[in-house]
């Protein structure tokens, strides 16, 4: 289902992907946040994203004109996930809502790995 909203002048209609890639450029500015992760689930593998694949370490979904997204990310070692996981909801949240004009229900955050950075 694609976000949907009604406005004076008509009828907006923003497809999933968009959100996402929306979501996913949020949270990579997020203090803490390395990258998005793709998981692949055969595998059982993490791979750090590059920034032109961000839609792929998020998962949106629209019920009942509310976004309901669930966000993959690897964090940097030696930061607090609690902080860094709320920092990432609070952002993501507000650019989204601000963005699109829609309300967001819940944000999950999962996080699939930690790197060291230099």
């Amino acid at each position: 289902m694609k976000g949907q909203m009604d406005t004076e002048m008509g009828k907006i209609i923003v497809d999933e992907d968009v959100l996402a890639k929306y979501a996913g450029s949020a949270a990579v500015e997020c203090f803490g946040v390395v990258g998005m992760a793709s998981v692949n689930v055969r595998d059982g593998f993490v791979k750090l994203l590059k920034k032109d694949n961000l839609r792929h370490g998020v998962n949106v979904v629209v019920e009942d004109g509310k976004l309901f997204i669930e966000l993959h990310i690897i964090v940097a070692y030696e930061v607090s996930i609690l902080a860094v996981a709320q920092n990432l909801v609070d952002n993501v949240k507000y650019k989204v809502e601000e963005y699109t004009g829609m309300e967001v229900g819940k944000i999950t955050v999962c996080v699939e790995g930690v790197r060291v950075i230099n």
